[in-house]
C-alpha cells in the first residue's frame, strides 16, 4: 500500500543521510582533550560523532519497522532506506580510514559487496523480482555498526568485531549472488 511520501519511515531514513556528514565532521574535528582519566584515547570529537552515528543507527532500526507495521511502504522508501544506510556506514568508515582506525582494503571490500548486492538487486527489479534483505544481510550491518561504533571510540577489541563484519559481508554476499545467479545467468 502507497502512502504520502514525506511519511515518518521517509523522514528517519532522511535523517539518517543528512547526519552521515556530521559523523564525518566530528571524527575530524581533532579535540583531543579526554572526556575522562580513564578513556585517554576518547575525545569530544570521537564521543559526539560516536553519539550522532548511533542515533542514526537507531533511525534504521525503527524506520523499516513503522513503514511495515503502518502500511507506509513508498517507493521512496525503498529506494532512500538502502541508501542513507550505505551513506551512513561509509561515511564513517571513510573517516577511519583517515584516522589509521580502519584498513582501506577492508572498506574496499564492503563497498565492492554493496556495489555487487546492489547491482544483482537492480537487475532483478528489472525482470520483475524482489530481493528481500536476507537474514545474513542483517547480520551483516548489525556487526558493522558495532564494529564501527568500537572503533569511533577506539574501544579495544574494534577491529576484531570488524573482521567478523567483513566475514560476515563476504559470505552474505556469496549468498545473494548464490541466490540470484538464475536472475544474472537468464
Amino acid at each position: 500500500m502507497q502512502s504520502k511520501v514525506f511519511n515518518v519511515p521517509n523522514t528517519l531514513s532522511l535523517i539518517r543521510v543528512f547526519l552521515a556528514p556530521l559523523v564525518l565532521l566530528f571524527l575530524s574535528l581533532r579535540i583531543d582533550i579526554p572526556i575522562v582519566a580513564s578513556f585517554p584515547d576518547l575525545s569530544w570529537g570521537d564521543a559526539i560523532a560516536a553519539a550522532v552515528f548511533i542515533i542514526a543507527s537507531i533511525t534504521d532500526a525503527f524506520d523499516g519497522y513503522i513503514a511495515r507495521k503502518y502500511k507506509l511502504v513508498t517507493t521512496l522508501g525503498k529506494f532512500i532506506d538502502p541508501l542513507a544506510d550505505k551513506v551512513l556506514v561509509i561515511a564513517a568508515m571513510l573517516a577511519l580510514i583517515e584516522l589509521g582506525r580502519l584498513p582501506a582494503w577492508i572498506v574496499m571490500v564492503i563497498i565492492t559487496r554493496e556495489f555487487i548486492v546492489t547491482g544483482l538487486r537492480l537487475v532483478a527489479a528489472a525482470e520483475g523480482v524482489v530481493i528481500a534483505a536476507s537474514k545474513g544481510g542483517k547480520l551483516k550491518t548489525c556487526c558493522q555498526i558495532a564494529a564501527l561504533i568500537m572503533l569511533i571510540l577506539n574501544i579495544p577489541g574494534g577491529m576484531a568485531v570488524m573482521w567478523a563484519a567483513m566475514i560476515l559481508t563476504v559470505w552474505s554476499g556469496m549468498d545473494y549472488l548464490i541466490k540470484g545467479s538464475k536472475i544474472i545467468t537468464g
